[in-house]
């Protein structure tokens, strides 16, 4: 599949990730099954799966908090296995939970964070942060008290403060309202205009769309990688929009042609997608007299083929068993999500 750059990114811009069967097993389970990601420096690449799919561990591997069991590959030119504490001070890593002091204020969960990569003076590096981020005005605040849009902004304040080669991103923006999210995209493509690289998981098509290239990883394999345009493109799905009266009962019908793979409303009208348009076609063609609707060719969109890649994919912990109650453990102690 193309991986077509952005068109201000050169294709021979250097590599900030390029990792090479990337595999980690947590007993029986294999969560991540020999995945191999590029990306180059000032690229935002989305990194898209189902729930349970691969992301978590997969970032994790690539900031060195997590050790492949197999695999090779290097990070911002090093050695993701045996370079792991020096990538660790290169990337910043926005998790997917708020993880700052809730008790503590903005300014000092940020002069805590600059201690932590002994910036000096950190007074200094907290200042700068606060203003870049707009955040000067609630300095005093405690974190506790922020809304999630706030909270977000403190989480990558703290993420950007010692300046990283690469930015990673564990679905950053879960429960923040459109503002706010508009807000964040525009300060992340503001950042790899200048150079970082940003590594994005999400579950927004809108947000998938924003970044330059998406990698899709469904139950630890990477199932597709390319602009957006690409992926649907190379899907091979084609979709028709019905509109008409009483489409709620049509739905269920509709759903048991041949051919039909998926049928979705959206709003006065019922989107029917399938991968095979003759057979789709022929057992579409009875259903505008009989039921009077109207059929029309549609546009696929970016959730009708990730849909597509989850109805094909197998879920790998239905063939290696649950997790221990315990759950994984990362290098420093804490429970690893897949």
């Amino acid at each position: 599949m193309s991986a077509a750059l952005a068109p201000d990114i050169e294709g021979d811009a250097p590599l900030a990730i390029d990792v090479r069967g990337m595999t980690k097993r947590f007993g029986q389970k294999t969560v991540v099954d020999n995945v191999t990601l590029q990306v180059r420096q000032g690229e935002i690449v989305g990194f898209l799966g189902p729930n349970g799919s691969g992301k978590t561990t997969t970032i994790r591997m690539i900031c060195g908090l997590l050790t492949a069991d197999e695999g090779s590959g290097t990070v911002l030119g090093f050695d993701v296995i045996e370079d792991s504490l020096r990538i660790k001070n290169l990337v910043g890593y926005m998790t997917q939970k708020f993880s700052f002091y809730e008790d503590l204020s903005i300014a000092e969960n940020l002069t805590f964070v600059a201690r932590l990569y002994q910036l000096k003076p950190p007074g200094r590096h907290v200042d700068e942060t606060l203003e870049a981020l707009g955040l000067t005005s609630r300095r005093n605040q405690l974190a506790g008290t922020l809304s999630g849009g706030w909270k977000q902004r403190l989480a990558l304040a703290a993420c950007i403060m010692h300046s990283p080669k690469l930015l990673l991103l564990d679905e950053p923006t879960a429960g923040v309202d459109p503002k706010a999210r508009r807000e964040f995209w525009d300060e992340i493509h503001a950042l790899a205009a200048n150079g970082l690289t940003v590594l994005v998981s999400t579950h927004y098509m809108d947000e998938a769309e924003r970044c330059h290239r998406i990698s899709y990883i469904s139950y630890g394999k990477m199932i597709a990688e390319g602009t957006v345009d690409d992926v649907v493109r190379n899907s091979g799905l084609v979709t028709f929009v019905i509109s008409g009266p009483r489409l709620e009962r049509l739905a269920p019908v509709l759903s048991a042609l041949p051919g039909v793979e998926q049928v979705a409303p959206f709003g006065t009208s019922l989107h029917v997608v399938g991968s095979d348009l003759p057979l789709l076609e022929k057992s579409l063609a009875p259903v505008a007299d009989k039921h009077g609707v109207a059929i029309t060719r549609g546009e696929t969109s970016l959730e009708d083929v990730f849909i597509k890649f989850m109805s094909d994919s197998t879920d790998n912990m239905a063939q290696n068993g649950a997790e221990t109650a315990s759950g994984p453990k990362t290098k420093s102690g804490t429970g690893a999500r897949a």
